[in-house]
């Protein structure tokens, strides 16, 4: 087994083949010996990261973007989000999301949130950050986005969540995070 810094155990990788490598992901099979001793074959889809961005107007409203995600079939509200380029820190990852989707540029962007999305077979690590001192200016989206963008108030927000109008888990995990911690 092999430790980590904190002196926990992680799995012994016996095998690894790359499946699949494309411009978006990638998908990988391992043969693992795991902490329980138990040997598996895990096959994990792999991604570079990204960030997430809530940007915070100054009257308190959230800037809230909706495009449509042909993996659920339909148009989706989410906070901006794209992915982490590699040689890119969350935040310069942020200022260049917030930009491309909606034009604003933030002069504060912190991380707030860092979490992995689906850890059982996804390696992607998301970075939610708070966006604040917004000023307007036009997007500049790629060609392939077209995209809507609205601010809402705190309260529009927990309504659409409540009523599944807000579906995007990583928005839900970050106004959540807001309203519960940092507002």
């Amino acid at each position: 087994m092999i430790k980590t810094k904190k002196g926990k155990e992680t799995a012994k990788i016996l095998s690894s083949e790359v499946i699949y490598e494309g411009p978006v992901f990638g998908l990988r099979r391992d043969e693992v010996l795991e902490p329980s001793g138990v040997r598996a074959r895990r096959e994990v889809i792999t991604h570079p990261g990204s960030v997430v961005v809530l940007p915070v107007l100054p009257n308190g409203k959230i800037v809230m973007i909706r495009q449509y995600r042909h993996a659920t079939r339909q148009y989706m509200w989410e906070l901006v989000a794209g992915r982490k380029e590699p040689e890119e820190t969350p935040e310069e990852g942020a200022a260049r999301e917030l930009l491309e989707e909606t034009g604003y540029r933030a002069k504060r962007c912190k991380v707030f949130l860092d979490v992995f999305p689906t850890p059982g077979f996804l390696e992607e690590r998301m970075w939610i950050l708070l966006a604040e001192g917004l000023t307007a200016g036009k997007a500049e989206p790629e060609e392939d986005e077209k995209i809507e963008v609205q601010a809402y108030s705190l309260k529009e927000l927990q309504q659409m969540m409540k009523t599944g109008e807000l579906k995007d888990a990583k928005s839900i995990a970050g106004i959540l995070y807001y309203l519960t911690f940092l507002r």
